[in-house]
């Protein structure tokens, strides 16, 4: 989005291209029928985004001009505008803001278009892609025109593609032939990319490239704090390493993805890579890497081994902090008792479902909160809010805010199983409490043996004979709440995930399509028996988490039957300043095969300021999503933006909440919310 949130620079008088001072002139200023933009000088203007060199363009239809912006010296269209075309000053600019924005964005009749011009090489061709900012409204010759006037401005060797900015232009461009309207689209650019930066930063380690998932899995037990993965998708069972390099297309939501951004590591797409480093030497290597967003590829720089790869990594010296939790007799409740203050006994997934519930019922002044938050030059954001809750700016907004949730979304009926009822079994079992002792012992001697005594440990629990009076209690509450279903959901809900710097995103285990009572008790111990696993273990063991001070709860839920779910972040993962967007991945099948990163899904972005939103990747789909769909998407952005104020754990309301949703007849379902890693 490139609305202006900044100063605005002096007046400079505009150059002609021979005398083109990249340093001191605010822009390249083409009559219509003159001097047409060079390669060159495009270059000199150009700035770099997502790897893309772009220039920003205003068209004055007053004067038929082009003018191409600066990029050192104005960062949003508006402020060149005010400063070289109105000259007005910066403070009537920033107190009129939306009325200016207003003009350049929306009014039929606006003197001025606005727009980004980027370049693009694919493989041995060159082509422009031309966009408007997200949120204008255009009509269709309005896009006619821009695209035409641009096109007979710039270099005539190259090719100049309208790209749609927002779902509306993709229905305009779709209504007007491709050779009147050449296009290209944001999912085509998306899929074709060769770079992207999943979680920018900086990194020393040793490479290590792995051909095919059987490679990885030989070498597993090699691995290192230090190492950097490079192969086709990396797995979600990775140890906590130093870099991610994945060499085919993934969504930032994937179980790795995620864990990646919460172990703050560089990540990045780059495809052809493996190829480049059997080229040039590198596997095995010690190198820098370095992902940043506006680069064209990751950075690789070859460094001798550092004397740090024979120390701890900083990282498990600072041990994670965890609540003490509550163990002794707790009952089994249903979902909708719980609050958020009962993660110390029910676990965090199901104390933030519980809380959920309340918000649906109750309501909550917070829900408003991240639209109360100063952007400059506005002292606020609740204007948008208002529109886009259909409300007038007077309304009591919470009051309308608590109404659209209540009216959109749901939660699967369910049951929330505590501790103290997993610690009732454990205890039932001398031979589970022998072999806790001996795991115990090993992860305090930092023996070989940790993995199969988890593994062996496993098998006791799942083998182990749930004793009559548990089982008759879990089986008479699950009658009681949920009663009539036919399939169940039986979800983890530990106390040792979610936390700072230590999300844990899919260690524990969840099972569903579960049908008969003995599948659920089954689906409780292997849920029990996930806390024990070999890699949960390896993870919090890392970070000083101890064994002692973990603790399982279950969920389980009423499943839901639906043709369409994903995974909400309220957050552009791919630009984090970005403070309007949430990013969607929506699968037609299911939500595992997204966040296990098995298939690509369909990927969005939604503005919770203006409105609106853009396809990024349509991934293994064969076509976009519907129109009525898109709209149940837009409607799902601002209930999690919503959201992300009530549950934010501090008072810049700007910690974005990761949800597990499902759309079935006309209503959002939500099966999971949790903190996102920024």
């Amino acid at each position: 989005m490139l609305l202006n949130e900044a100063g605005i620079s002096r007046p400079l008088s505009v150059l002609p291209h021979s005398n083109f001072d990249p340093e001191t002139a605010p822009s390249i200023v083409c009559d219509k029928g003159g001097e047409r933009l060079t390669l060159a000088a495009f270059s000199q203007l150009a700035g770099r985004l997502a790897g893309y060199a772009f220039v920003k363009v205003v068209i004055d239809r007053q004067t038929s001009k082009v003018h191409f912006l600066n990029n050192c010296l104005y960062q949003f269209h508006a402020d060149y505008i005010g400063d070289q075309l109105l000259q007005i000053p910066r403070a009537q600019l920033e107190a009129d803001i939306d009325s200016y924005n207003q003009t350049f964005y929306f009014e039929p009749t606006r003197r001025f278009f606005l727009g980004i011009l980027a370049l693009h090489k694919r493989e041995d061709r060159r082509f422009f892609s031309l966009e408007t900012v997200e949120v204008d409204t255009m009509d269709v010759e309005m896009v006619k025109f821009f695209h035409r006037f641009i096109k007979d401005q710039v270099d005539a060797s190259i090719p100049v593609l309208f790209k749609p900015a927002n779902h509306l232009q993709e229905t305009i461009v779709a209504s007007v032939d491709p050779s009147a309207l050449p296009r290209v689209f944001s999912h085509e650019l998306f899929s074709s990319a060769e770079y992207i930066a999943l979680n920018p930063g900086t990194a020393q380690g040793r490479l290590r490239v792995f051909r095919s998932q059987k490679d990885y899995l030989a070498a597993a037990a090699t691995l290192e704090w230090y190492d950097i993965i490079v192969m086709d998708r990396v797995p979600d069972d990775i140890p906590r390493v130093t870099g991610i390099i994945n060499a085919q297309h993934t969504t930032p939501l994937s179980h790795t993805n995620v864990l990646a951004s919460g172990w703050q590591i560089p990540n990045a797409i780059q495809i052809g890579i493996v190829d480049r480093l059997a080229r040039e030497g590198l596997n095995d290597a010690w190198v820098e890497y370095c992902v940043l967003l506006d680069a064209g590829q990751v950075a690789l720089k070859r460094v001798e081994r550092p004397a740090s790869a024979d120390q701890r990594p900083a990282w498990s010296v600072q041990k994670i902090k965890i609540e003490e939790p509550e163990t002794e007799h707790t009952a089994i409740k249903s979902l909708d008792e719980l609050r958020m203050s009962d993660r110390y006994k029910y676990g965090t997934k199901a104390a933030n479902l519980g809380e959920l519930g309340y918000v649906l019922r109750k309501g909550s002044e917070r829900l408003t909160a991240f639209y109360r938050i100063p952007r400059p030059p506005r002292p606020n954001l609740m204007p948008y809010l208002a529109k886009q809750l259909g409300l007038p700016e007077t309304a009591q907004l919470g009051q309308g805010a608590s109404e659209y949730l209540r009216r959109l979304v749901k939660i699967p009926r369910g049951i929330a199983i505590p501790f103290s009822v997993q610690q009732d079994f454990l205890g039932s079992s001398p031979k589970i409490q022998q072999a806790i002792g001996k795991l115990k012992m090993a992860l305090e001697l930092n023996v070989r043996q940790i993995d199969s005594l988890c593994i062996s440990l496993q098998q006791l629990i799942r083998s182990t004979r749930i004793p009559d009076e548990i089982r008759n209690y879990i089986d008479t509450q699950i009658a009681l709440n949920l009663g009539g279903v036919s399939s169940f959901v039986v979800r983890s809900s530990s106390n040792a995930e979610d936390l700072a710097h230590f999300s844990a995103a899919g260690i524990y285990e969840s099972i569903n399509h579960v049908t008969t009572a003995d599948n659920i008790f089954e689906s409780i111990k292997t849920v029990w028996a996930s806390l024990l696993s070999p890699r949960s273990v390896r993870l919090r063991q890392e970070v000083g988490i101890s064994l002692d001070d973990c603790y399982m709860g279950v969920v389980v839920q009423e499943e839901v039957k639906s043709q369409m779910g994903g995974v909400l972040v309220t957050t552009n993962p791919l630009n984090r300043a970005d403070f309007r967007n949430v990013y969607l991945n929506i699968s037609p099948r299911s939500v595992i095969q997204i966040v296990q990163g098995s298939e690509l899904p369909l990927q969005y972005l939604y503005n919770t300021v203006e409105g609106g939103g853009r396809t990024l990747s349509i991934g293994d789909a064969a076509t976009d999503l519907n129109d009525d769909q898109k709209t149940m998407l837009s409607r799902l952005a601002l209930a999690g933006r919503l959201l992300q104020s009530h549950f934010s754990p501090d008072y810049t309301f700007s910690m974005p909440v990761d949800i597990e949703w499902l759309v079935c007849e006309g209503q959002i379902y939500i099966l999971q919310l949790r903190p996102y890693a920024k």
